[in-house]
């Protein structure tokens, strides 16, 4: 979660000092950047972009709930549980 925590805020403060301060090699986070992601990472990204799109035709008014169920008439294997994690993660909620 450190490498993650330098790439979100890489453009307020030095890459290095970040490093330096949380412990992490300079070498490494770049190795960490240029990493492929892990097949749950692209799924979680996929599915993502998927309840965004979803919310989007609702009017960005459904909750998890509801996005659940639009998710799953388009044939999408998907529990509620992950749509409240991804949509909270994305910063998706209900009005």
């Amino acid at each position: 979660m450190n490498y993650a925590f330098i790439r979100a805020h890489r453009g307020e403060s030095g890459i290095r000092a970040m490093c330096r301060v949380l412990r992490v090699h300079f070498s490494g986070f770049h190795a960490w950047l240029k990493e492929p992601l892990s097949h749950p990472a692209q799924e979680d990204e996929r599915q993502t972009e998927l309840i965004r799109q979803a919310r989007a035709e609702s009017d960005k008014v459904h909750g998890y709930r509801k996005l659940t169920d639009d998710l799953r008439d388009h044939c999408e294997s998907i529990s509620e549980n992950r749509v409240a994690r991804l949509a909270s993660l994305a910063g998706i909620a209900a009005r």
